[in-house]
């Protein structure tokens, strides 16, 4: 499914423009980026956790030369599912 695919379905699903749909969905995405950008964690009970991990620094190696090389430390998006949407992943 596509950032389109699912404003279709909003608009359709709640029967209101594209347009407002679009609104809407762009409000939720850019709501949670905002918070993770700040370091929040955000939880959608029954649908899941978004939260920031930090990466430690580590070695690693250029698959071309073998060379090694330091990754520096790093800070990534994360999602973790919760029950209602393990479980209907599951038994679909």
């Amino acid at each position: 499914m596509t950032k389109t695919d699912l404003v279709e379905k909003v608009a359709n699903g709640i029967d209101i423009t594209k347009k407002d749909a679009q609104s809407a969905v762009d409000a939720v995405l850019e709501s949670i980026i905002h918070s993770l950008a700040r370091g929040d964690e955000v939880r959608l009970i029954g649908f899941g956790t978004f939260k920031v991990r930090r990466r430690s620094e580590r070695v690693g190696r250029n698959p071309q030369s073998g060379e090694e090389l330091r990754i520096p430390a790093k800070k990534v998006p994360a999602f973790k599912s919760g029950k209602q949407l393990k479980d209907a992943v599951a038994n679909s």
